[in-house]
């Protein structure tokens, strides 16, 4: 197996880690992207908020966003996919909220050719909406959804009100999905502005 070049399209499954239905995205991402760039992609194709800390794990390396205080010791998230000798079946762990402790596994599940340069990460599939932030990560998630689907325990209405009414966990939108990450991944084209010469004759 040939390993990703600046070149190539890396396709890749995140699902959540240990999360009962499954929560999971397809993407397609530039091998040219970073992990900082693909951390970037998974918030968006899931919907987190980023309020958290998150970090990867890509062959037993451990990679971050630049510690100013030198206190984690991890690699910078500024290296390219395509420099990480990615390839069909390399596994990746990405977690997000080291308190609640959101763990993604990612799936190379193959490496492509393409004639056209992606111009950003796109989305071709998914299931069910993303947890809600700060809920207690996959246990609290369970207990959450076991709740909100029986009018009768004790904290359904806790949960019904903390979310508004109108959250469901079913909900998944793709066309909303690569919508945002276009906006997020393509520069803003710059604004021309045009004047007009006053004729004098």
């Amino acid at each position: 197996m040939t390993a990703a070049t600046p070149q190539d399209v890396v396709h890749i499954k995140v699902s959540l880690h240990g999360v009962t239905p499954p929560v999971w995205r397809r993407l397609l991402v530039p091998a040219r992207t970073t992990l900082a760039q693909l951390h970037s992609a998974i918030q968006v194709a899931f919907g987190w908020e980023n309020y958290h800390l998150h970090g990867f794990t890509v062959h037993g390396e451990e990679y971050g966003p630049q510690d100013p205080d030198g206190e984690m010791d991890v690699r910078s998230e500024g290296i390219a996919l395509a420099k990480l000798g990615l390839k069909a079946k390399t596994k990746i762990r990405y977690e997000y909220d080291f308190g609640d402790c959101w763990v993604h596994d990612i799936t190379v599940e193959k490496i492509l050719v393409s004639e056209v340069p992606l111009e950003a990460p796109v989305c071709l599939g998914g299931k069910r909406a993303c947890p809600p932030e700060d809920c207690g990560g996959g246990p609290g998630y369970e207990d959450m959804l076991e709740a909100l689907d029986d009018p009768t325990h004790p904290r359904h209405e806790e949960f019904f009100e903390w979310l508004g009414g109108g959250w469901d966990p079913e909900e998944f939108d793709l066309e909303n999905v690569n919508a945002r990450l276009t906006a997020r991944f393509t520069p803003a084209k710059p604004r021309v502005v045009r004047t007009a010469k006053l004729r004098t004759s």
